[in-house]
């Protein structure tokens, strides 16, 4: 099987256009990032462990509601159905939705369960440290269901769907197995970005999207070269029941694979890359959103290429905006056809 490369055109920035006109429902695990900025000048006398100064708190949409922040930060309309702690954490966080004009009526409260929270340590653009608190018991059948009826009100005023699963235990085969008969009704997009442990409930989707680590666990195949990425993708294809695979490989772009039996290699667009911290959350959210304004899977996983490389630039949790990711694929134009320019001017000299 022959991989196609692909590269951007013109057309993307029209798509792009059409992003404000486009609506996702993101389901998933809703989280806060805390980032703890500081520096190291000593070691501690008491455990050969750094000592970090701090500087500065802040804290950012994570996991799911990362993947909502990215859709409005491209200009997308978004709705959200997660699940939040009764607590101050929880209520930040939906004060943080807020503010960036998206409402939490599909938003559920557990009384038994803390607001999920992840702090990273940073010394001098490293992290030192990440602590992560959450609860690992298992989700109330009443969330479930309140989430589920959020689902069944608003999916006639989406055009996609994203299910975020960050393994937290909110995604499970009742709730996937609805939400891709309720978007089958409809014929619109349901996109995963998953978790090795779940994919087998991962069934009839239209795309997943994960790294190259987790394709290959799933797959059981070690992907090392392009005969074992294309064996992965295939099986995956195979054992989904999906339409669409893609594949990320980090600073080395993105291969879709296809239900048609095409594949194509997107090749990296990270100019450089300082932090993946919820790179996976913008190429879900830029993939969909595209989707869900009508773009081919193939132009939608370029775009998605596009935003991922703005945001592996920067340390901590990071979104782009339509404008940005815009010039950012211009850029990308102009630097292959001066590329081609040169080859024809190099040809005709010969």
């Amino acid at each position: 099987m022959k991989i196609e490369n692909l590269y951007p055109t013109d057309e993307l920035l029209g798509l792009i256009d059409a992003f404000s006109r486009a609506k996702v429902l993101v389901v998933g695990d809703m989280m806060i990032d805390e980032f703890i900025w500081g520096k190291v000048d000593r070691i501690s006398p008491e455990a050969p462990v750094p000592v970090v100064e701090v500087n500065r708190v802040t804290h950012r949409l994570g996991g799911a509601a990362n993947v909502v922040h990215n859709i409005r930060a491209l200009g997308g309309q978004v709705l959200v159905a997660g699940m939040v702690g009764a607590d101050d954490k929880g209520g930040q966080l939906i004060d943080m939705l807020r503010m960036i004009d998206v409402d939490d009526d599909g938003i559920q409260t557990d009384v038994d369960r803390p607001t999920i929270i992840k702090t990273r340590i940073i010394a001098h653009h490293q992290q030192v440290v990440r602590i992560d608190r959450e609860s690992k018991d298992p989700i109330p059948q009443r969330v479930t269901d309140g989430i589920l009826e959020y689902a069944e009100s608003v999916i006639g005023d989406v055009h996609a769907v994203v299910i975020s699963d960050y393994g937290k235990g909110l995604i499970g085969k009742r709730m996937v197995h609805r939400l891709v008969e309720l978007a089958a009704d409809r014929d619109i997009v349901v996109s995963v970005d998953p978790k090795v442990v779940n994919f087998p409930l991962y069934q009839n989707v239209s795309v997943v999207t994960p790294n190259h680590h987790e394709a290959g666990e799933a797959a059981g195949i070690m992907i090392m070269d392009d005969e074992t990425l294309l064996a992965a993708g295939e099986k995956l294809l195979t054992l989904l029941s999906c339409r669409y695979v893609l594949i990320t490989h980090g600073e080395k772009g993105m291969t879709l694979f296809g239900e048609d039996g095409s594949v194509v290699q997107i090749p990296t667009a990270a100019r450089e890359v300082f932090d993946v911290t919820g790179a996976g959350d913008t190429v879900i959210s830029a993939l969909t959103l595209a989707a869900a304004a009508k773009a081919s899977m193939k132009d939608a996983a370029v775009i998605s290429n596009y935003a991922a490389g703005e945001v592996v630039g920067e340390v901590g949790t990071a979104v782009v905006t339509a404008d940005r990711l815009k010039e950012t694929i211009r850029f990308a134009i102009n630097a292959k056809e001066s590329l081609l320019t040169r080859q024809r001017k190099g040809n005709a000299g010969k």
